[in-house]
Order: C-alpha cells, then structure tokens, then sequence
C-alpha cells in the first residue's frame, strides 16, 4: 500500500493524473484495517477524490471526498481544508441520495450496482438524471424505487423490503402436549412451482384479449377481401365500358348514363370495406401488442408476484421518458 501511496504523490507532483488515480486507487484497495491506521485511510480516500476531481469524475470525487471527511478528526487541518475544497467543487455536479433501508441488513443498488456496504441510512452521489434504487434482503420481495436526479439537490428516499412469514414451528421441532401435528410440507420444487401465467383475473383478460384480437384480426381480413373483389369488379367492368367508348369524365357530364350511378355505389362500397379493414386490423395489432404485453409486466400491471428467480421486467417512467429494468441470471 505504501507503495502505491508513493507512486501516486510523485504522479500528482508531476501533473499526471490518469496515473496518480490509479496509484491511489490501487492503494485504497489495499488498505487493510488491521494493519492501517484510520488516518491511513482518510488520507487515501481524499487523495483519490482529489485526482478524480481533476480528472472529472465528479460522482465517485464527492464519493471518496465525503468518506474521508467522515473521519476529519483522524486528519491534519491542511489535509481537511484541502479535501474540504474539493468536496465543495464537486458537489455542483452531483446529486445527493438520503435512502433509508428497512430492515437494516438489506442490501442496496444503485443503477443494477451494489453499493459494497450495509448500513440503516446511506448517504450516496448520483450524477443528474434517472436513476433506480433497490434494496434485497434474505427471504423477502426487492424494493424499488427511482428517483430523477437533480445536481446540488438533495434527495430522501425509504425502501421496505417485506419479509415472507416465518412459522412459528418447523419440523422436526417437539410439540408441546396440546399441540395436534401437523401435515408435513410439500417438498421444496413443489412449493416453488411458479402461477401459471393465465391465473386469476390477468388470465381472462389474457383469454378475452386473444379473443378479440383474433376477432378483429379476421374480421380485418374479410372486409379487405370484400373490397378486392368489389375493386375486381369495377376494373372489369372500366376495360369494358371504356371498349365502348367511355371515358373517365363520362360520369362527370351533365348527361351521364344512368349506370353511373351504380358505378358510384360500387366504388362507396370497395372504400368503405376498405377502411372497416384497416380499422379492424389495426385495433387487433393494438390488442395483440397489448397481450403479449402483459405477459413480461405482469408485476407492474396485474399485481402478480415475482419469482425468486428468472427474469423481471419493471416498466420506469417519467414525464419525459420511459424505461424498462430488467433483471434476472443469464
């Protein structure tokens, strides 16, 4: 560690940042709290912030810079005034996370990346803009939140992760005299069996969406049809009239023949069962993109569950964009 440290002071010395960061990164890694002292530490840290700062990395400087002066009282007052002078330029291009964790022991993600430590309150630095936070504990449901992060705001967020109902009795346990046994479980892939995907009443608006997307979609394609042959007739019935003489102002005469006022009805009809099929298929694709739809956000739109393992999919939205998390093991 104190290699690194050396190596870094002399890279800062000459202006050479890329190379001092990694230095002192490379010896914050190492420092060991059993055989470093905590202004050993707080000294690093601030370093680090100080070449990340220089180098425009404003997150992870207000990060470090924030780290070290938790521990100012370990720190010489230069070294506290120089960090300190970092932080506040900094903190202009960042934004300040307050996430509250219940229960404690819950783990917390920033973006899909785990913040590395447990604590009841974090105190974290985004940069601006969106931005999800998740907490994960043993044998509860993830909790999730997003929060649209604004520079030099500070932002409170609260995460309950619930926890699945533990009885008071497991088996193989001693019954008490006026305790009656009760049923052994069923074995664990049993249990874990996921819902089926057409269960309760997400399903029949599964079943009722296929349905009328399917409707829709013939009924699409008969009025389509309609019109081609109606269109078919008319293209028949043009070749022969114009071997007559007709032309295609004919119909547009003060004398016009009385036929063309059948001719008209049967144009009005090929457009009209034109349009009614556009229309109809459509309002299918609608109806289909929406089914096929409920299937992946079945968490967000229908209440369901999650499964404790596959993937997720967590629709995340705002007024000026919208986004998917997703999640799972590939």
């Amino acid at each position: 560690m104190k290699d690194h440290v050396r190596r870094g002071q002399r890279a800062r010395a000459a202006g050479q940042w890329t190379e001092a960061h990694a230095a002192y990164k490379a010896a914050f890694d190492a420092a060991d709290p059993e055989s470093t002292t905590e202004r050993d530490r707080a000294e690093i840290a601030g370093e680090l912030g100080l070449c990340e700062l220089a180098l425009g990395k404003y997150r992870d400087a207000a990060e470090h810079l924030a780290w070290s002066l938790e521990q100012r009282e370990a720190l010489p007052a230069a070294l506290q005034k120089r960090f300190e002078e970092g932080q506040r330029k900094a903190t202009p291009h960042v934004a300040k996370l307050r996430v509250s964790v219940d229960p404690p022991d819950a783990e917390v993600f920033v973006d899909g990346k785990a913040v590395g430590r447990i604590a009841r309150v974090y105190t974290l630095f985004v940069e601006p803009g969106l931005h999800m936070v998740r907490a994960r504990a043993p044998g509860g449901e993830d909790a999730f939140q997003s929060v649209r992060a604004v520079a030099k705001a500070e932002h409170e967020l609260s995460l309950h992760v619930s926890r699945a109902p533990v009885s008071s009795a497991e088996e193989g346990a001693p019954l008490s005299p006026n305790e009656t046994p009760r049923p052994l479980r069923a074995p664990a892939a049993a249990q874990a069996r996921p819902a089926s995907p057409w269960a309760s009443w997400p399903g029949t608006a599964r079943i009722g969406g296929i349905a009328v997307t399917t409707a829709t979609a013939a009924a699409g394609s008969v009025f389509l049809l309609r019109a081609h042959v109606v269109h078919g007739d008319l293209r028949e019935r043009d070749v022969t009239l114009r071997a007559q003489g007709w032309t295609s102002h004919t119909c547009r005469e003060a004398s016009a023949p009385a036929s063309c006022a059948g001719i008209r009805d049967q144009v009005n009809e090929r457009d009209l069962f034109a349009t009614l099929g556009k229309v109809s298929l459509a309002t299918s694709a609608v109806f289909g993109v929406a089914t096929a739809a409920s299937f992946f956000t079945e968490v967000a739109f229908f209440g369901g569950t999650p499964r404790a393992t596959g993937v997720r999919l967590v629709p995340v939205t705002t007024n000026e964009r919208a986004g998917v998390l997703l999640e799972g093991a590939w």
